[in-house]
């Protein structure tokens, strides 16, 4: 059990750092491919046409009929496919290997949430909010790490070269682990059940409200607010820690439930938006996206928890959800651009505090 702990979270915290080394050479990538910031974007989307798919179609039932081999599988992938984008040197090239990054990083993302719920099971503990905090953790110091290895010369292949080593370590020791018994004989599908579709619409507003504020945030900052470059860039900043600080909270509040959790959590969300939607100065603003980091970094936890527990294709009931999921954390930097095109950025984010507060409502509402 120990061992199965440790490489499922190994698993989350891999991820996470190949996420946060990725935004730290994204501007490598872009001179070496000569792209433009519209081609650049047009480019990224690319891992989502692959993962989307991936995680439904493919991770899913793979990995409810052949447990840690699947997953491990899908990491080594990963490893592979990772190094694939800092090689290319033209748009097509970029778009295909992002392609190949989103897919294999969709079965690696379903797997290892589809293992943290079957160890809920097993332990009778909730151990999701962790595990995603452990990602969170991952993004930040891939993001440094990256950030640092950049300032001192080493150039995006290497950094890269170096997450894939981390990956196919993790790969190695999923692999390494004896085999539960799994279903046979029979071709598992995706899950499309009612409820399990439900609680994927309600992931993807809490993403909805993730995406907005992460992507909005240093904008924020300098368009309404005038802050200086260095203080706009604490806005993600600021948010991402609150996430990993939430998600160790909300493992930590073992005898507060789920729901409670969800509820409180997207009601601390809103409140943290309409706090900037109103802000007067940055250090308003900053208090503001914190409030929202601590209460959006319950959603996914939650949501993908209650997915997969108590069930047998616990993969292919997260890879529905993750799926719905992660379509919110996609429309919500193009929901708030809209709106504060139509109107101003503070009207964009009291539409996200009133998306956050129909997730708190709605969360009262869920049954285990």
């Amino acid at each position: 059990m120990r061992r199965r702990l440790l490489t499922t979270g190994t698993g989350f915290l891999v991820l996470g750092l190949f996420w946060g080394a990725w935004a730290a050479v994204l501007p490598s990538v872009q001179r070496a491919t000569g792209t433009s910031n519209g081609a650049l974007g047009l480019a990224l989307l690319f891992v989502s046409v692959g993962s989307i798919p991936a995680m439904l179609l493919i991770a899913g039932p793979a990995v409810d009929r052949f447990g840690a081999r699947a997953v491990a599988a899908g990491a080594a992938a990963f490893a592979l496919a990772i190094l694939l984008p800092g090689l290319a040197t033209s748009l097509p090239a970029l778009a295909a290997s992002l392609l190949a990054t989103g897919a294999a990083s969709g079965v690696l993302d379903v797997g290892v949430n589809a293992r943290a719920a079957r160890l809920e099971d097993e332990t009778g503990r909730r151990l999701m909010p962790a595990a995603h905090g452990l990602y969170s953790v991952g993004v930040l110091v891939g993001a440094v790490g990256a950030g640092l290895a950049r300032s001192a010369g080493a150039g995006r292949e290497s950094i890269l070269a170096a997450v894939a080593v981390a990956v196919a370590a993790a790969a190695a020791g999923l692999a390494a682990e004896p085999q539960q018994p799994r279903a046979a004989g029979r071709r598992l599908r995706p899950r499309l059940e009612r409820a399990l579709i439900a609680l994927g619409v309600l992931a993807a507003a809490g993403f909805v409200v993730e995406g907005g504020v992460e992507g909005w945030s240093a904008l924020f900052l300098t368009r309404q607010l005038g802050a200086a470059p260095d203080v706009a860039g604490l806005g993600p900043g600021v948010f991402g820690g609150a996430m990993a600080l939430g998600r160790f909270a909300g493992q930590a509040a073992g005898r507060v439930g789920d729901r409670r959790l969800l509820a409180g959590g997207a009601a601390l969300a809103g409140g943290g938006c309409v706090v900037v939607a109103t802000a007067n100065s940055p250090a308003v603003a900053l208090a503001g996206f914190a409030l929202a980091g601590l209460g959006v970094s319950a959603t996914a936890p939650i949501a993908f928890g209650l997915a997969g527990r108590g069930r047998r294709d616990a993969a292919s009931a997260v890879a529905t959800v993750t799926t719905l999921g992660y379509l919110g954390l996609l429309t919500g930097p193009p929901l708030v651009g809209g709106v504060a095109q139509a109107s101003s950025l503070r009207v964009s984010f009291a539409v996200l505090a009133c998306v956050a507060a129909a997730v708190a409502a709605a969360a009262t509402r869920l049954r285990a």
